[in-house]
């Protein structure tokens, strides 16, 4: 039975193999060839790849020559042949990308220094903070309410400064008309008039001597590294002494209303708890915020 199956399972696979190789004789020979349209395609692309990129020796594709120039406007033509060119429109190429970015950077570093040392949120935060004091309120109004107020006193108060940098320095520094140097030189200037103005003259004498330098009792005589702490030290006296004469009527108060209750026998009873709601009522009846806002704007005027 084993020999008959095998018989019989060769005689298929012979057959099977027989069968194939009818096949492949039966089949007609192919031809491949190209296509006249492919061949026309293929001439097409390569008389254009040949062909010459700038055009006939009498066109340009230029309209000046490179490197003639001569301002911002120049540079929002084409200018250079068969290259591309990238330009910025607000500017004439004199400060690169990166050292705009560098700059923006450090001034947003900056930017608390600034707001603390070169303008008026120094003297203000400080008298907010002495009408708290004398009104012996603790922490009302909250520090995020004194904090806001200040920086927007201190935003109105230096408007004039801020607009008078961004005319002379921002714009044009950003149309491309001043150097880097220049710009940070028209953008101090404001400020340093402004500091100028709000600080006594014994303190700009006191850091000059310090530093051994002559003044002459002009602005310019006056390095800014010299003008920022005699500023600095002008504010903080000048703060002082407001906050001196807000704290004189509240201690007036306090007085009174601890002679009363010593008169009275009620030395157990803490002055403050009747003192306190009498000065709330006293610094809203008069206006209180109104005055010292007002007042303390106006010393820089």
């Amino acid at each position: 039975m084993k020999k008959l199956f095998f018989s019989a399972k060769k005689i298929m696979m012979g057959i099977c193999l027989l069968f194939t190789v009818g096949i492949l004789f039966m089949t007609p020979k192919l031809s491949v060839h190209a296509d006249e349209r492919d061949s026309n395609l293929v001439n097409s692309m390569n008389s254009t790849l040949n062909a010459p990129t700038t055009g006939t020796t009498d066109t340009r594709t230029n309209i000046n020559e490179p490197g003639s120039s001569e301002n911002a406007e120049d540079l929002k033509e084409l200018n250079v042949a068969n290259s591309l060119t990238i330009t910025y429109n607000n500017g004439n190429g004199t400060s690169a990308g990166p050292i705009r970015i560098l700059l923006t950077l450090t001034l947003i570093a900056l930017a608390p220094t600034i707001l603390i040392m070169l303008t008026s949120f120094t003297r203000i935060i400080i008298v907010m903070h002495f009408t708290r004091a004398a009104l012996n309120t603790n922490t009302i109004p909250p520090n995020q309410v004194i904090i806001g107020i200040s920086l927007l006193l201190t935003f109105f108060i230096m408007n004039p400064v801020i607009k008078e940098i961004n005319e002379k320095a921002v714009q044009p520094f950003d149309r491309g008309e001043i150097e880097t140097t220049e710009f940070l030189e028209r953008g101090v200037e404001p400020l340093r008039e402004f500091m100028y103005g709000q600080t006594q003259v014994k303190d700009v004498r006191l850091f000059m001597e310090i530093s051994d330098t002559e003044w002459d009792g002009t602005l310019d005589g006056i390095p800014t590294s010299v003008l920022i702490p005699s500023f600095m030290v002008s504010e903080l006296r000048t703060a002082f002494i407001i906050g001196f004469l807000i704290y004189i009527p509240f201690i007036v108060i306090d007085m009174v209303v601890a002679s009363i209750l010593m008169s009275m026998g009620m030395m157990m009873l803490p002055p403050t708890t009747i003192s306190l709601p009498i000065k709330i009522l006293l610094f809203v009846l008069a206006d209180g915020w109104t005055l010292i806002i007002g007042n303390v704007v106006k010393t820089f005027y």
